[in-house]
This record gives C-alpha cells, structure tokens and sequence, in this order.
C-alpha cells in the first residue's frame, strides 16, 4: 500500500522544541525565526528532511508557516486549514493565524513594537518574500538576517535528504524531445540577450529534460538545480547516486551533470544577463549571483508557462490515464453500495479504493494521499485519516472521497461525495449547489485572455445566492506524470495567468459546515479552442474538455433545483461516463454503472 495511517502530527511535543528553538534564538540574537513549509526547490510537497514546520509545530498540511518570536509563535495557515491547525498544534503554546488575510508583515509589525532582528534561511524563502518583509517593516525598526537553519540544529533525528534515482521519460507519451524543448526555451533567452537561467523547480527540470524522480513521495520529479544556457545546453545539479548510465545516455551531451556541491560555485561563474524567478527561486541564489559577474535578471520561470500547455501527446496520454482510473473508481464504487451500513471505516475505504487502482497494473503511485472524510471530517478539506481519527461511516452522514493516482501517461485527481444510507434534504441542497456550479465551469465558454480570476466566481454563484461559499480555489494545475498541483494555471480569484489552451485544470467546487458534513465534487479539465457558433463574433474563445468519467451520487441531488441546461449537460456527461468506461469493467461494475448513469 502507499498510503498509511499513522499520526504524523505531534502537538505534544511542540512546547519542548518550541522551548529548545527561543534558546537557541537568544543565544543568536534574534527576535524571531521564520519556519515555512518548504524546501529548497519551493515545491508544495517536501521530504521528510525538509517537514521543519510538522516537526516543530505538528501541523502537517500542504502549506502554512510559524513566525517564532520571544512571547509569542504563530501559525500562519489558510482557509484549507482552519480546522485541522486546531487538532495538530498545541494551542497553549502556538497561536493559529488566518493567512492571507492576516499579512505576516502586518502579524510582526504588530507582535515587535520595538523592532528586532528576524532571522532566516534563504534557502527556504524566494526573493520576492523577503524583499517585501523588508522593504515593508524597515521603518518599524525589523531587520531580517540570513543564516544556517536554527530547526536543523535543534532536530536531533532529522531524516537524510532524498538520494532517489532519476529515471528517462518516454519521449512518445512527452510529445516533444528534450533537445527541442532546449533549443525552444534557449531562442527565448537569445531573443531578450539573457546567457542563462537558472531552474529550482524540480518540475520544470524533470519537464524540460524529459526525466522523472523519486524524492518527493506522491510526485515523481527529482531534487535538482540546472541551469540553462543560451546556446540550448544544460547543466544539472544533483547527487551522482541518482544518475545511472540509461539516463547519461537519455540526456546525452548537451546535458553536463555535476554534483549539488558544485551548484554555488557554477552561480559565481556565470557571465552576462542571468534569469531567476523573483516567485520561486530561493533568495539565496539572488545572493549568490550579486557575488560573481552575472546581472541578475527577474523573469518567469521558462518551463513555467511551456509545461503548462500540455502537447497533443500529452492530452491523449492523460484521457487513457483517466479511463483507466475511472474504471478503478467505478469498481470500488460498486463494491462500496454493496457494503452493508455500519461496517465500513474510512481506512477501509482508503484501502478498497487503492486495491481497485492497484488491480489496473498500472498505478505507479497515488497522486496525494487519499481523503476520506465521513461526517464532521468530511468539513476538514485536506482531511488524512489516521488510526486514531479512523470513524466509522454511519447512517445518514456524507463522505467526501478525494483520491488520484499517478501512472505514466498522466496524473489523475477526482472528488466524490457519497451518500451513506439516507441524507437530510439541507445536505442534498447544499450538493445540488456545488453540483451547479461544477456543470457551470464545464459548460463555460470564456474570450481568450481571461485568467483565473475572472472564473473563479462563476462556480460560487449557485452557493453565492443562498448565503454559502468555500474557502479553496475553484481549482489548481496539474501535470502529466508530475505534480498533482502545478502552476502556475489556477481558477482561483488570486490567479493572474491567462488560460490558454492544453492547461489542465481541477474543477473542485465545495461546501463545509464545520462540525457537519463536507461536500466537494471535482473533475478534471482541460482548455481546448472552443469550437464557432453560428452568429457568434469573430473572437477567439475557450471551452472546456471533460477528463473525468465518474458517475455523480444522483440520490443527493435535488432534480428541482437544477435548470433544464444543467439537467441536459448532466444527462449527456452520464452518457458518457456509460459509453466510455463500460467496456473497461467486470460484469458486475457494468451493471452498477448502467443503473448509476439513467438519466434523470
């Protein structure tokens, strides 16, 4: 199995470590210490090694970080994690802080009267945070100090980092050769007289190279650097027991390979304009570049927005790969109706689901871990159950089921939520509205030009009107084979970035009643050119492709509620969940999903 169920968090011990970190921050001379969750690639999910935040604080979720002062410790998380904070940290001890509501500037500006010296690791934070801290709290008197991480020196038991091997990817499921992708971001480089950029993300590496890793569990991508140069040649950064002869030969000898160790000294050789991204690149290495020859440049990653707009063979490998998973889904599910109420916990349905992925003999790895949310879990969005939250599923409760699987023609990613024995009506109200506005997305047709933002609201309409609303994007990123949440494509009102076509997207509307119930429905998209229609203008415009091919629980919808359109659309994508997915299962998982799919 891949997922597992112990309790990571550790609240109890946040008071003892919390206590040994403000000891060693006077014996430094510092005010305060700022703990992220992130590496030194900014990627959302980290080694154990680099988990500083779980281990001090005992929060464990995706993102959020403690800025520890003498008095005080903050922790700084976002509407996904309100309510699982308050089960992780010892709440005499760390005080949780609604971000981003709450800027940190604003928290230390109000928490440091007097001022003080905020120290920090520049590995773990990108140039555009700490610029802005900076330039932010100057006039209070708050200064902030580079230096070694004071967590590292007091964790006693902290992991290795990662030594996973780094592996080729087929060129036939990329779409696109690694020479070309060189050559194409290489002319880019040319063409603003830049001599080099410098990647972080270990994504954009393992997508411009055509490689995968194994350092980060649930995301096949490796910790590396590299640096690309104007004339198409790489270098690459990483541990030499990562590398074997199948992928010297796979890169071949544009492609220098050089051990991590080598990376700092490489930064203070380079010559002319040097590329970094002000969002993600450590600001460690915008110090490191003021000490050599280059000229700092800011601009966007270059694989950033290229990987995004996935290629014909991409988009086709992730259809099979979604076929293949929801054909597991509908098995599971149709094991799950049969299951007589009261006998099954959430690890017993975690288990079932990854045994149906398990049995296509393709599944790699899960894509994140699995949450199965009954009841009141069901309202915590990023739930993982553990052997000590394990509840049982009982009568008249919903589970939210957010699961996905990585294999190695895509990354898949999906959201049901199912409906133990009978519902109360207030439940399948609040369904059918996030129902509408997941057909809402999925019917949209949208100018080309507009981001995120501007669609984010289209699916809070339906709960909008009846005083109701959710505190996550409507829906992230996500790769072929890599991360399951990629940027920097969003559907979130803080998205910026024009959609363009070959971006998939998750559509993932919710609601949640704290201490009640959760609902969230998801499936995955991707931007397509929309076809003309007769009398339309002459505008180019987008449209969604529908990846997913799961039935939804027609037992929580209330049919009164939903327009004629919306009826339409859910009847035709039922259709289609028939017609594809049918001949991919076992007779009795046909039946199931023959009686799931009638129209309504």
């Amino acid at each position: 199995m891949f997922q597992s169920f112990e309790n990571r968090a550790s609240p109890q011990e946040g008071r003892a470590r919390l206590t040994a970190l403000r000891r060693l921050m006077a014996k430094e001379r510092v005010a305060g210490f700022l703990v992220p969750r992130a590496d030194a690639h900014q990627g959302e999910y980290c080694a154990p090694h680099d988990e500083r935040l779980a281990w001090l604080t005992g929060f464990t979720g995706s993102a959020g970080f403690a800025a520890v002062l003498k008095d005080s410790a903050g922790v700084f998380i976002d509407g996904r994690y309100r309510t699982q904070v308050k089960d992780q940290v010892d709440l005499d001890v760390f005080t949780p802080v609604p971000w981003p509501e709450t800027a940190l500037k604003d928290w230390l500006a109000e928490a440091l009267p007097q001022g003080g010296v905020i120290a920090y690791d520049p590995w773990l934070h990108v140039a555009s945070e700490i610029e802005d801290l900076e330039t932010s709290l100057a006039a209070k008197g708050i200064s902030f100090r580079a230096g070694p991480n004071l967590v590292d020196k007091i964790w006693p038991d902290q992991p290795a980092p990662p030594l996973g091997p780094i592996a080729p990817y087929p060129e036939a499921l990329a779409g696109e050769s690694h020479a070309s992708k060189r050559a194409r971001l290489a002319k880019a480089l040319r063409s603003t007289s830049r001599s080099a950029a410098v990647l972080t993300l270990p994504d954009s590496i393992a997508w411009l190279l055509n490689i995968r890793g194994s350092d980060i569990p649930r995301n096949p991508v490796p910790h590396a650097f590299a640096i690309l140069f104007d004339t198409g040649h790489v270098t690459l950064f990483t541990d030499p027991a990562k590398i074997d002869d199948m992928l010297r030969a796979h890169l071949g000898p544009e492609v220098k390979l050089r051990p991590g160790s080598a990376f700092v000294p490489t930064l203070h050789s380079l010559q002319g304009k040097v590329q970094l991204d002000r969002k993600t690149a450590p600001v460690k290495l915008a110090q490191e570049l003021a000490e050599g020859n280059a000229v700092l440049c800011w601009a966007d990653d270059p694989c950033s927005l290229p990987k995004a707009c996935k290629t014909k063979a991409e988009i086709a490998g992730t259809q099979e790969a979604h076929l293949r998973d929801g054909a597991a889904m509908v098995e599971f599910l149709t094991w799950f109706e049969a299951q007589p109420i009261g006998t099954l916990t959430e690890i017993d349905v975690v288990k079932r689901l990854e045994e149906a992925r398990h049995a296509t003999q393709d599944l790699l790895d899960i894509s994140f871990e699995t949450i199965a949310g009954t009841g009141p879990h069901g309202a915590i969005m990023h739930y993982r159950v553990t052997e000590d939250t394990n509840a049982l599923l009982q009568e008249g409760q919903l589970l939210v089921l957010d699961s996905g699987g990585q294999y190695i023609d895509g990354t898949t990613d999906i959201t049901r939520t199912l409906p133990i024995g009978a519902v109360g009506q207030d439940e399948k109200r609040c369904f059918t509205r996030v129902l509408q506005g997941m057909i809402a997305i999925s019917r949209l047709r949208f100018p080309k030009g507009l981001a995120g933002r501007d669609l984010d609201a289209i699916a809070r309409y339906p709960l909008w009107l009846a005083g109701q609303d959710f505190n996550h994007g409507t829906g992230h990123g996500v790769g072929v084979y890599l991360c399951v949440h990629e940027g920097p494509q969003r559907l979130s009102r803080l998205s910026d970035v024009p959609l363009q076509a070959g971006m998939i997207l998750s559509n993932e509307p919710g609601y949640y009643r704290e201490g009640a119930f959760g609902i969230r429905l998801e499936n995955l998209i991707v931007v397509q050119e929309a076809r003309p229609l007769e009398g339309a203008d002459p505008r180019p415009m987008y449209d969604f492709l529908t990846l997913t091919y799961v039935p939804i629980a027609r037992g929580l919808i209330c049919v009164e509620m939903l327009s004629p359109d919306e009826r339409h659309w859910l009847n035709l994508y039922h259709k289609a969940c028939y017609e594809n997915i049918a001949p991919r299962l076992s007779p009795e998982a046909r039946v199931w999903l023959s009686h799931a799919t009638q129209e309504i």
